[in-house]
């Protein structure tokens, strides 16, 4: 994958998408298989503005120096999320956002289509359900609804999974914008096997259900495909290998791995579709399918490097508003003076007064959540209640 910091560049460079070509392709190829090359990843949603308008530019020049040296088998495309559209519901809704539809969407499915490649999809249906599990029924995004169904009331589809539902709404804003046979592949899907307190749904037992019925979905014969693609292929990633137990952010993103970081399974799983649920050892119940409900305070972690988990305390009390004024010399939390109270007062502090604006309970794994009140005496941590 062409890293998204590199695309500019490469857009408006022969002599870099070449010499990227000549690095990171010709050396291993025809050894290692290499069928796809995806130039950026989820790049309307992480990366500035200037990277979006450059993505098929530097698609092109990719292909064109892949030509140069006879890897024309290798096909080019970029990943995308799902917050490429600007409407998904009903799927007949499907919408590319008004900012990328015209000036990068058109000319990137212009170029799949040209060069029979795929548009490749991030799809986790993990997130539109946590994000509002009162009308979203939970075995609906499992794949597990025996009951509920939803009939796209202009299409007339009948959708029993909202995976189908999101995959979809995408075929229909690709018809929108003129190319409605550009084949799709999903470029990662998966649920997380653990989290934060906060995150809802988060849990093995609901990992391995999604998992296990989405390979059993896409490897199913004769072919499922969807409600708008019956019988279509739909080549698949699952993500992830391994729990990334040092990627930063909130807690499910360090928690999508099929195996733990030693190589131990998370939970029984078969990549074929074919062993049954029977055959596994029984999952663990899910404890935390509904919304957690009162307060999490945010803490150091103990027995970790202490200038590390100096360098954090520093910064957490740069932010905010007087984040760090109760643990100052004399005041109601300066005791006992150490350095985890210190820095777990801190990282309390920060959370409850940034949480709303994207800060997470993390700091490069110096802090987690608890929750369990770590205020002594007249020192009260300060807490986010949900």
């Amino acid at each position: 994958m062409v890293p998204n910091q590199l695309i500019i560049n490469i857009s408006t460079n022969k002599k870099s998408a070449d010499s990227w070509v000549e690095s990171n392709v010709v050396p291993f190829y025809p050894k290692t298989k290499i069928r796809y090359l995806l130039v950026g990843n989820e790049v309307t949603d992480s990366s500035p503005n200037e990277t979006w308008y450059n993505i098929v530019p530097a698609m092109r020049k990719i292909k064109n120096a892949l030509k140069t040296h006879s890897l024309n088998k290798v096909k080019v495309s970029t990943s995308m999320a799902m917050d490429v559209l600007e409407s998904s519901f009903p799927p007949s809704n499907g919408t590319f956002r008004s900012d990328i539809a015209v000036p990068i969407v058109k000319p990137m499915l212009q170029f799949l289509n040209r060069t029979k490649s795929f548009y490749f999809l991030d799809v986790y249906p993990y997130f539109p359900w946590s994000t509002d599990p009162k009308n979203i029924n939970l075995d609906y995004a499992l794949f597990e609804s025996r009951t509920f169904i939803y009939t796209d009331p202009v299409s007339n589809l009948t959708y029993t999974n909202l995976f189908d539902q999101m995959v979809d709404s995408v075929v229909f804003a690709m018809k929108k914008l003129g190319y409605p046979d550009v084949r799709i592949w999903i470029a990662e899907t998966g649920w997380p096997n653990a989290g934060d307190i906060d995150q809802i749904g988060a849990n093995i037992y609901n990992a391995a259900t999604y998992n296990r019925n989405v390979i059993k979905k896409l490897t199913a014969k004769p072919t499922i495909g969807t409600p708008a693609r019956p019988g279509w292929v739909l080549p698949s990633f699952i993500f992830a290998l391994y729990n990334e137990n040092q990627k930063p952010g909130p807690g499910t993103e360090r928690h999508f791995g099929l195996l733990y970081p030693n190589g131990s399974n998370v939970y029984g799983i078969d990549l074929s579709g074919e062993t049954p649920d029977s055959d596994f050892e029984p999952l663990p119940k899910p404890d935390n399918n509904e919304p957690y409900k009162g307060k999490i305070w945010c803490v150091a972690v103990r027995r970790v490097n202490a200038s590390e988990l100096g360098s954090a305390l520093s910064y957490a009390c740069s932010q905010g508003n007087k984040t760090c004024n109760p643990i100052q010399p004399g005041k109601e939390c300066f005791k006992p003076n150490s350095l985890f109270w210190h820095a777990s007062y801190a990282f309390s502090s920060y959370w409850s007064q940034l949480r709303n604006t994207g800060a997470t309970c993390y700091f490069n794994g110096l802090a987690t959540q608890t929750a369990k009140d770590p205020s002594f005496g007249h020192c009260k941590f300060p807490s986010v209640t949900l």
